[in-house]
């Protein structure tokens, strides 16, 4: 297949474009430089600018676009950022999609596991209503975009964890459990919806020639706690695991950011990837972590 991926050069986007790379698949890039080779097109979000006839002859979309959620602290301006960011990219994908003459038959948008919100005690599935909080909002729209897509186009909305991969969400934390002072965030029993940089890209590839539609849930099979990824990561460094970071620490220094990133307690099901034959390489954090340290 011939795949059109923004965000290629990410932390996801290079792994994805590897494994796609390697599966025989053709990567094209959109790039907001001037590009630098065939295989890549320039396109501007910000003013909503992607030449319709980019995707002559492609296959495939996977947007992965969007501005950090991982940078903090969350200002107003850069709350705005992080919204617009995920709106203007696939709005200006879908718009371009709708202006092509030959529209690619999948778009595989990004989307995230914060659409649930804070949900301790329950099993979050696709069919799980939407929380009310700021992720929530911004996800809820970011999805809205993605489905004016051509109604020929079969949509797939990648609700994702947690990114076990060095250099992704964990890359604040390295330090401090590399000091020896790693422990519990607040409570440390809050539910985690991790998976691993593999699987991640993995299951989108996988995606790429299902026949799954709407938001699928991208976390790992086996249910783990911020305390179990945490000591997984000390326990792989050799270093203790007992120094905890109360609640109200947290709250008082990333205010939302702590509330709605470290602290939100959500146990996300991967029964409708898996029930699609995906079958995951890291099954729980441990593995994955063991994976990302190595």
């Amino acid at each position: 297949m011939r795949v059109l991926i923004s965000g290629a050069s990410g932390l996801i986007g290079s792994e994805l474009t590897r494994q796609l790379e390697a599966a025989g698949h053709t990567v094209l890039r959109l790039v907001r430089r001037p590009p630098q080779t065939r295989a890549e097109f320039r396109w501007d979000p910000a003013t909503l600018t992607l030449d319709p006839a980019v995707l002559d002859g492609v296959d495939a979309v996977i947007n992965l676009s969007g501005a950090s959620i991982g940078r903090l602290p969350w200002t107003k301006s850069y709350r705005r950022q992080i919204m617009e960011s995920r709106v203007q990219a696939t709005r200006t994908l879908t718009d371009a999609m709708r202006r092509s003459a030959t529209p690619p038959s999948v778009l595989l948008n990004a989307s995230a596991v914060g659409i649930y919100g804070n949900r301790p005690g329950e099993e979050l599935t696709e069919e799980s209503l939407p929380g009310s909080d700021f992720l929530a909002t911004v996800v809820t729209t970011w999805e809205a975009e993605a489905r004016l897509a051509p109604e020929a186009t079969r949509v797939v909305m990648l609700r994702t964890g947690l990114v076990l991969a060095k250099g992704g969400a964990l890359k604040p934390l390295m330090p401090i459990v590399r000091l020896g002072l790693g422990g519990p965030l607040g409570r440390g029993s809050q539910m985690w919806p991790w998976v691993s940089l593999h699987d991640e890209a993995a299951a989108i590839v996988h995606l790429l020639t299902s026949e799954l539609s709407g938001p699928v849930n991208l976390a790992g099979p086996t249910p783990a706690t911020a305390n179990d990824v945490i000591r997984a990561v000390a326990t792989a460094l050799r270093r203790p695991f007992f120094v905890p970071v109360p609640e109200v620490v947290l709250t008082l220094a990333l205010q939302d950011a702590a509330r709605q990133l470290l602290l939100a307690d959500q146990r996300v099901s991967s029964a409708k990837l898996e029930a699609d034959g995906f079958r995951f390489t890291h099954r729980t954090a441990a593995e994955a972590v063991t994976w990302m340290l190595r």
